[in-house]
């Protein structure tokens, strides 16, 4: 159980921040993580007069790619590790990472490529690591022993589920999927150095991490971390703890999560997730989310909760539907679960992400809370004046997007947009001409009344839709996108520096 504090995250005040994921983060082995650029980004959001820093879920990533189907909503993404710092540390060398094909565009991380070889680096690290008493060390010992609550389910799960060539944990042998005592104890022993390759890499994550945090944190830069509402049923979360989520007898879901259909698919989202058994949290006073945000803050400073709108009531969908579209609405948890986080943590800073259908009830469990909602540009036109994603309809206690990791860029959306919308945009916004269009929207957010604007790193490099991040509904071609080295320029700052002094956000 989490210990009580009553300190207040919250920070008052106009402030801006910049939307831009890990794996988005330029860097000469494939994909962002933990490096010298990570930190070079950092020192671009001070120089730019920002405050927040938003990415994207940390978790090790499974099938598709997404940080929204986690292997585990605790543990980190392995391939965020940075292999310079391994490089120093002695545990790689220049020539093992150099030989390796990190795949040829730097635009775009190679998922399949990073897959095939960034295991066999991270494999490489943990023997010589083992060789240089690494594991033997306090630091390590003391990292262990802290994250006990979660860390060797993890590493036994990842162990097993290598061990059973990576299919999902309903397909293992039965004892071992069930958790029967005796196979937990002959995995634990026959896996052993696999269990400490896992923990290996998650110290390696833990400690990489805390210290690009703190460099932010120092230079004024605070986090905002985003968590799914769900986690994945492949996780270590669902086959280690089945009782918090609506299991059948062999732990089958007996509904999945999703949302219906809206703009963004015409027969729902079909997300897969298993939904949780919210009575037994209550009869537990909801432990599992104590210790789950309390672990958030150890990695955040403001947290985003993904699908706000599933605490008020959720989507169920009966398991084997291919489509979400036979769902319907189940009653979740409501304010009971805040009042017992209140309790438990203290004050928060939370983001509700509080999007989509949204009725009485989710609008009233949000003020309740009192955590500040999102408004998105991009939803903004085509519905009247009186539409509360117009910068005019806003209150201050809100965080206002350009767009999310969700939407077109806003340079794509524009050009796609229908001739009397685009008037309509042109009109509002006093676009003249056709340069700079995203500027124009970025404008507008950070002269609302909303406390806090966040716009996506592509939006200030004026990208179009080759910079998007993800497509609801679709498999392949999400998550890709990175920035090319040199792209946060000293004179891109400037001008967003400009911005935020002009609107009262340093």
């Amino acid at each position: 159980m989490a210990t009580k504090t009553k300190r207040n995250r919250r920070v008052s005040g106009r402030q801006s921040g910049i939307l831009l994921p890990i794996s988005s983060i330029p860097s000469r082995f494939g994909i962002g993580g933990f490096s010298k650029e990570a930190y070079d980004f950092v020192d671009f959001l001070e120089a730019a007069g920002q405050k927040l820093w938003q990415i994207l879920p940390l978790g090790p990533t499974s099938y598709g790619d997404s940080p929204y189907q986690s292997f585990s909503t605790f543990a980190g993404n392995p391939y965020y590790i940075d292999l310079e710092a391994l490089i120093k540390e002695g545990y790689l060398t220049e020539e093992e990472c150099e030989a390796v094909d990190y795949g040829s565009n730097p635009s775009y991380v190679d998922y399949e490529k990073i897959w095939l070889t960034r295991w066999e680096l991270l494999r490489a690290a943990f023997e010589k690591a083992q060789e240089a008493g690494l594991l033997q060390e306090q630091g390590y010992l003391d990292y262990v022993k802290e994250n006990e609550d979660w860390l060797p389910d993890y590493a036994l799960y990842m162990a097993v589920k290598s061990h059973f060539e990576y299919v999902c944990w309903v397909e293992w042998d039965e004892d071992i999927r069930l958790r029967k005592p005796a196979a937990l104890k002959k995995y634990r022993e026959q896996l052993a150095e696999e269990i400490g390759f896992y923990q290996f890499l998650q110290y390696l994550f833990s400690t990489q991490w805390r210290a690009l945090k703190t460099y932010a944190n120092e230079k004024g830069i605070r986090i905002v971390g985003d968590i799914p509402i769900y986690v994945a049923f492949d996780s270590a979360d669902t086959w280690a703890n089945p009782e918090l989520f609506q299991l059948d007898r062999d732990n089958m879901p007996i509904g999945v999560a999703g949302c219906p259909p809206d703009s963004f698919s015409i027969t729902g989202q079909l997300w897969g997730n298993p939904l949780y058994r919210w009575e037994y949290h209550k009869e537990t006073g909801y432990a599992w989310w104590i210790r789950r945000i309390a672990y958030c803050y150890r990695l955040y400073d403001v947290v985003r909760i993904d699908h706000f709108r599933g605490f008020e009531s959720y989507w169920f969908v009966p398991y084997g539907d291919e489509t979400a579209q036979n769902g319907h609405w189940v009653k979740g948890p409501g304010y009971d679960l805040f009042r017992a986080l209140k309790e438990a943590l203290g004050d928060m800073d939370v983001i509700a992400e509080d999007l989509g259908f949204l009725t009485r009830e989710v609008i009233a469990l949000v003020k309740k809370t009192g955590y500040p909602g999102m408004k998105i540009l991009q939803f903004g036109f085509g519905d009247g004046a009186d539409n509360a994603y117009l910068p005019h309809n806003y209150t201050s206690n809100g965080i206002v997007y350009t767009g999310t990791h969700d939407n077109e860029t806003i340079l794509g959306w524009y050009k796609g947009l229908k001739p009397g919308v685009r008037k309509n945009v042109k009109k509002y916004l006093d676009i003249r001409g056709n340069k700079d269009i995203p500027w124009y929207f970025i404008r507008a957010a950070f002269a609302s009344v909303a406390d806090t604007a966040v716009i996506p790193m592509q939006d200030y490099l004026e990208m179009g839709n080759e910079g998007r991040i993800n497509t609801p509904s679709t498999l392949g071609g999400n998550w890709e996108w990175r920035m090319l080295p040199g792209a946060a320029s000293s004179r891109l700052a400037e001008r967003i520096r400009e911005l935020a002094v002009t609107y009262g956000r340093t």
